[in-house]
């Protein structure tokens, strides 16, 4: 599971909808794999203003990644998509000067290979998430978290118009007694 899916993920037990600890889900005995893939800032440029940074500041922390800067960068200076990251000219005189000494846009690359590596390089091969507002645990297995309910939480959320104290299975009866299908 890429660590850029947790910063879209919440707990799904109705009673935490409303409470502002249920977000960002807490990784924990997380195992991180790096599988490498190709460096593409025009994605990371599009995908930041969907992103919530405390979320993923809280997030990377947990998970030892303690160099994001404290506030949201802003990217608008970089090369819009389509345009070339460099210049393919030979360097001039003032070129060489400039490329020494640190610039906000050798910063802001520094930056957005960082995010590369932590939203999309970075998984977290088993472990698991837990809900700051509950304290349900979500497993993760190979890559996969399960946020299937078990049936008592299931009973919490509630089947709206069906029988509440059968949850899951008076719904399951319902839908084979509408559907012709006695399996």
């Amino acid at each position: 599971m890429k660590i850029l899916t947790a910063n879209f993920l919440t707990c799904a037990v109705k009673a935490c909808k409303s409470s502002p600890d249920s977000f960002p889900l807490h990784f924990r005995d997380a195992e991180l794999v790096k599988q490498e893939i190709d460096y593409n800032p025009a994605f990371l440029r599009n995908l930041m203003p969907r992103i919530d940074w405390d979320a993923l500041k809280t997030t990377a922390g947990e998970l030892g990644f303690t160099t994001l800067p404290e506030t949201k960068p802003e990217f608008s200076e970089l090369p819009a998509a389509g345009q070339k990251e460099e210049d393919e000219e030979a360097p001039s005189n003032e070129d060489v000067q400039m490329e020494t000494a640190p610039t906000d846009t050798s910063e802001q690359d520094a930056t957005l290979k960082e995010l590369h590596t932590i939203l999309l390089e970075t998984q977290v091969q088993e472990g698991k998430m837990v809900c700051g507002h509950c304290g349900h645990e979500y497993l993760i297995k190979e890559g996969i978290a399960n946020f299937l309910l078990p049936n008592h939480l299931v009973r919490a959320i509630g089947f709206q118009g069906r029988d509440q104290d059968n949850g899951a299975q008076g719904w399951m009866s319902e839908q084979k007694g509408q559907h012709g299908y006695m399996g």
